[in-house]
């Protein structure tokens, strides 16, 4: 227990004697997580000493992605942190004997509670960025209202919305993507209110609004490896992560689109191997990794329909056997499959319906709080303009 106290101890000493400096930059498209650690003179065997699952991580890692990286007075490299999702990122250090390390640690973050209540000047996605900063969070509450009908180009000056979501914080800057409870557009004096509830949105009543029907990829599925952001494994002492879940099937079974939509990438993805990513609209995607093949003639930006034959299962990148990958991301955030592969037009009932029922009693009344006070300021303003005229 004391030898790993006193080399944390060595390594804070040292890092405090060079006085390092530290950058945030973004991850440069097409970069592969190898060719990255030979550009930053990092011995290639940290990577290859990590296991078959910690690999597949380093293809999690895409462009614009925010990354920190620590340097002495010299420019060398002493830390390099690079977040795989919003719970873990990959460590990249210098041990007490100036060696290289790689591990995975939890995302240090606080939550704040926010509220956005604002009329519109311009338009909805311009309007939050520049209330909140956050692209995402312009991409979620458009997200949450596309199957509602609002052709959001005729939004008009003075609409209003109110988000009432949760953001992580980390190193005093937003980070990951917002939890939206409940939103609210009135447009044209008509209310629409959505509520959010594992990664999916539902109205009052609990009435599903994701149109996107989404089916497994395999006829036939064996689940070897389960979805998870972040677990610690108490044999090996260290936090892992699964972002997809692993099917295990036979080399050469026919690999088929879970939804509609279009060819967005084919080709290898570091650990991934022969991978296929496929767009769905509204910031849904699907990938397919490892695999053996790709189905005759299938192009990047071609349309696919749901069901469509698109590959074969293998055991290409880092593999211990033939079985497929498939991931599923909302706006680059990736969530568990299977979730989204159970179609459940309702939550009315049960334990889920239970659960449902407190989200919206907690969140239509602080809408209503809103409502109220902007109701108050509406006549406030018509009474201070009457007599000022």
């Amino acid at each position: 227990m004391l030898k790993p106290i006193i080399a944390l101890v060595l390594l804070i000493i040292n890092l405090y004697a060079i006085k390092p400096s530290v950058e945030e930059l973004s991850w440069p498209s097409g970069t592969p997580f190898l060719s990255f650690l030979e550009k930053n003179k990092i011995p290639l065997s940290v990577f290859y000493n990590l296991s078959s699952e910690d690999k597949e991580l380093a293809a999690e890692i895409f462009a614009g992605l925010k990354y920190q990286i620590s340097r002495d007075n010299n420019g060398n490299v002493l830390q390099i942190l690079i977040p795989v999702n919003d719970e873990l990122q990959i460590h990249i250090y210098k041990d007490a004997n100036d060696i290289f390390k790689l591990d995975f640690i939890p995302i240090s973050y606080e939550i704040q509670e926010k509220v956005l209540n604002i009329n519109l000047e311009r338009s909805v996605t311009e309007d939050i960025y520049n209330y909140t900063g956050s692209v995402a969070l312009a991409v979620g509450f458009r997200d949450a209202f596309k199957n509602e009908g609002i052709d959001f180009r005729k939004v008009r000056k003075g609409d209003r919305i109110v988000i009432l979501y949760t953001q992580k914080i980390r190193l005093g800057k937003i980070f990951g993507t917002p939890d939206i409870h409940a939103a609210m557009i009135e447009t044209r004096g008509r209310k629409n209110i959505v509520y959010g509830y594992n990664d999916k949105f539902y109205d009052q009543s609990g009435k599903d609004k994701t149109k996107v029907a989404f089916v497994r990829p395999l006829k036939n599925i064996r689940i070897t490896s389960p979805f998870t952001l972040k677990r610690w494994h108490p044999i090996l002492k260290r936090y892992r992560a699964h972002l997809g879940v692993d099917y295990g099937a036979p080399r050469g079974t026919p690999v088929k689109s879970s939804a509609d939509g279009k060819v967005r990438f084919i080709g290898r993805k570091n650990g991934y191997g022969k991978t296929i990513i496929i767009s769905h609209g509204g910031g849904y995607e699907t990938l397919y990794a490892h695999l053996n093949g790709y189905a005759k003639d299938l192009k990047v930006n071609q349309t696919v329909s749901q069901g469509k034959l698109i590959g074969y299962v293998g055991s290409t990148g880092i593999s211990t056997g033939p079985h497929l990958h498939f991931g599923f991301y909302i706006n680059n955030k990736p969530v568990n499959p299977e979730k989204m592969m159970k179609v459940v037009r309702s939550i009315s009932g049960g334990k889920s319906g239970k659960k449902f029922r407190a989200i919206v009693d907690k969140y239509s009344k602080e809408i209503n709080k809103y409502n109220q006070e902007n109701l108050t300021t509406q006549k406030a303003e018509k009474i201070l303009d009457v007599v000022e005229y």
